[in-house]
């Protein structure tokens, strides 16, 4: 079994243990030594993220392959709009590509922690807030698209990853669960050449044998035949001219 703990991260916390300009770490909150982080939350990003000392969990969970959804809570600058959320679940084009379809929706102003420090709001402009559920790891990615759709991010907190949900975890808090490792993914080798059906290479192909089921060398390993040597017929021999008498 694997150690996997469940962090909330709060605001203006690096997802590393050590920083040489003195900010505030992830050593500040975990004492259990000998764990990483499964994939990372932006300095500026709140909520949940896994923390692992099995090396085959970390990589299940971070690598982008497996695609694990993600799902975030975004409090953005103005009142979304129904064409903003469909361009969202259809994909947005940013810098570095068009991003996969995701699910979005409107949501009412959830019940979590205040935050420090408090979002910067402006009194004539509302806020909304968006649940959006990508499976992506794009740098910035959902800040990046709720600005692409004309609605920037001034509050996010990511709420799940893949099966795991952040609960009723306080900013700072921890949860420890046992969960099973899972398999070493297996090298892969090169698959190999199907088998030749004409002639190998850098050669004829080889005679066939003989009805009996044997080649000549197998019935006489000299290479002579009974005729004689090397299988050559041997020419007759000449009988000299007699001479008549004088």
């Amino acid at each position: 079994m694997s150690h996997l703990i469940l962090f909330n991260k709060p605001y203006g916390v690096l997802c590393q243990f050590t920083d040489s300009e003195g900010r505030p770490t992830l050593a500040d909150y975990i004492k259990v030594p000998g764990v990483y982080a499964a994939g990372r939350l932006d300095f500026d990003s709140e909520g949940l993220l896994l923390l692992t000392d099995d090396g085959q969990l970390q990589h299940q969970i971070a690598h982008p392959r497996n695609k694990l959804p993600k799902v975030y809570w975004a409090q953005v600058e103005g009142e979304v709009t129904a064409e903003a959320l469909w361009q969202l679940q259809k994909g947005v084009s940013l810098k570095d590509g068009v991003t996969a379809p995701a699910e979005a929706r409107r949501i009412a102003e959830p019940d979590l922690w205040p935050r420090q420090p408090p979002i910067r709001e402006r009194k004539s402009i509302p806020t909304s807030w968006i649940e959006l559920t990508i499976r992506e790891g794009r740098n910035r990615q959902v800040r990046r698209m709720t600005a692409a759709v004309g609605f920037p991010t001034l509050r996010l907190v990511r709420r799940k990853i893949g099966d795991w949900d952040l609960g009723e975890l306080g900013p700072g808090e921890t949860r420890t669960l046992e969960v099973e490792s899972p398999r070493a993914t297996s090298i892969e080798r090169p698959a190999k050449r199907p088998a030749s059906r004409g002639k190998p290479r850098g050669g004829s192909a080889k005679k066939p044998h003989s009805r009996t089921g044997e080649s000549s060398s197998a019935r006489n390993p000299s290479g002579r035949t009974a005729n004689g040597a090397n299988g050559k017929t041997p020419g007759k021999r000449r009988t000299p001219a007699r001479r008549r008498p004088r």
